[in-house]
C-alpha cells in the first residue's frame, strides 16, 4: 500500500521567491527520476515566519528512495539548490523526518 512521508527543510531568509523560481524550471530528468523511484502527489509548503519548508509526497509500495542520493541529477540538484537552503556536506538538503499525529481521509 502505498504510503505518505513528510519532511521539514530549512531556506535561508529571503530566498523564497528563487526556491519557487527553480522549482518551476526543475529538471525534466529530475521529475523522472523522482517518479522512477515511486514518488507522486509531492508538495512544498512554506512558513515564512521560521522559514521552513514542509514536503508531504507519497511513496510506492516499492519504494526505492534509497537510489536517489546515487543519482547524478539528484546531485546535480542538490548543488544547484545548495546556496539557499540548509544542506548537509553532500549538498542534500537538512531534512527532518516529521510523524504524522493525525489523519482526516
Amino acid at each position: 500500500m502505498p504510503k505518505r512521508l513528510a519532511f521539514r527543510m530549512n531556506l535561508f531568509p529571503g530566498n523564497v521567491a528563487e526556491y519557487e523560481k527553480r522549482h518551476d524550471e526543475i529538471f525534466p530528468d529530475l521529475v523522472t527520476a523522482l517518479k522512477e523511484v515511486g514518488i507522486s502527489d509531492y508538495s512544498i509548503w512554506f512558513d515564512p515566519e521560521d522559514h521552513h519548508l514542509f514536503a508531504i509526497m507519497t511513496v510506492a509500495d516499492d519504494n526505492r528512495l534509497s537510489e536517489l542520493p546515487q543519482k547524478e541529477v539528484m546531485k546535480r540538484w542538490w548543488s544547484f539548490m545548495a546556496d539557499i537552503m540548509a544542506t548537509n556536506t553532500d549538498a542534500s538538503p537538512i531534512q527532518i523526518p516529521l510523524r504524522q499525529v493525525f489523519y482526516l481521509a
